[in-house]
């Protein structure tokens, strides 16, 4: 459907009793997500962000817009392994379910630098730390789906899954700062939201109870695209454009993954796949259905994940 045609006040169902996590929940389309939600009801939202003063800020701003929100905020750093642990490990301890992971925080175009665990900062932060949050909160999430037959997990990505390295994705540097030369810093954030569309793919064939999705929000005039410089702002309007968007509001940019979060389970075509807003399947981009390189970019995730356990 249009943009135009969805509405968050009538479209989203009652979530009594839903427990709810979005990252990078403190500003932009997180925000947005959790505004929208909070307006129906749900039991908790976890509002996860590595920086507490602003996720206090967003929070109060929020109460403001809806008094008694059930927020809480959920401090961790998506960059850092240990800390996605310890988030998790919090999580499991006070949620007796999990309907709805929402991986929505994310960086673009930094330049070259190393996570604490030595990847590559855009790929352990838009991937690998989302990867460990799901396995660390899967049997949540199963669980819940087996009591409440729903448990979703959505994953933002991004037209520039399109512009990457030639291999779709340098597994042999990523525990390098990757220097791609000329174009190296939107080959880096590509790469890294090619990886996010694989493996919410990949989720979904291992675990079919759970209802997946990649999300394209379109271009939304958030901080992450207000702050990038003039080159990559061209970069992201193009790249857009070529598939028919154009740049929107964030409350409209939260659409897409406000729909994927929350539609019924019959409205929702293809388990796994990447929608464009909202709820339309998406154009295939190149690199998306080789399924080589999915099975590989899990089972490499999974052993950069392997010592990490609750």
């Amino acid at each position: 459907m249009s943009r135009e045609k969805y509405n968050p006040i009538d479209d989203i169902p009652d979530l009594s009793g839903k427990v709810i996590l979005v990252t990078g929940g403190n500003s932009g389309l997180g925000k947005e997500t959790i505004v929208a939600l909070a307006k129906h009801k749900p039991n908790k939202i976890y509002l996860a962000a590595r920086n507490v003063s602003k996720a206090q800020a967003a929070v109060k701003d929020i109460e403001k817009r809806i008094p008694g929100a059930p927020i809480s905020i959920l401090e961790f750093d998506l960059s850092s392994l240990h800390s996605v642990m310890e988030a998790a490990r919090r999580v499991i301890s006070e949620s007796q379910r999990l309907d709805i992971l929402m991986c929505n925080g994310g960086i673009v175009a930094l330049p070259m630098a190393q996570s604490k665990d030595g990847y590559e900062i855009q790929f352990a932060t838009n991937h690998l730390g989302h990867a460990l949050l799901i396995k660390l909160l899967l049997p949540l999430l199963l669980k819940t789906a087996q009591q409440y037959s729903d448990a979703r997990v959505i994953i933002l990505a991004s037209p520039a899954a399109g512009f990457v390295p030639k291999e779709g994705i340098q597994f042999d540097t990523l525990r390098t700062t990757q220097d791609l030369g000329f174009g190296g810093k939107p080959q880096r954030y590509g790469q890294s939201k090619l990886a996010n569309i694989l493996y919410a793919d990949e989720l979904s064939r291992r675990y079919p109870q759970l209802r997946c999705a990649s999300i394209n929000p379109g271009i939304a005039k958030t901080e992450l695209y207000t702050e990038q410089g003039w080159l990559m702002r061209v970069f992201i309007v193009v790249t857009t454009w070529l598939r028919g968007k154009c740049m929107v509001s964030p409350e409209e940019g939260a659409y897409n993954q406000l729909w994927a979060a929350t539609t019924p389970k019959k409205n929702i075509p293809l388990n796994g796949a990447l929608y464009d807003p909202v709820g339309q399947l998406a154009k295939p981009i190149k690199n998306t259905d080789n399924d080589d390189l999915r099975e590989r970019l899990w089972a490499w995730t999974e052993k950069q994940l392997d010592s990490f356990t609750l």
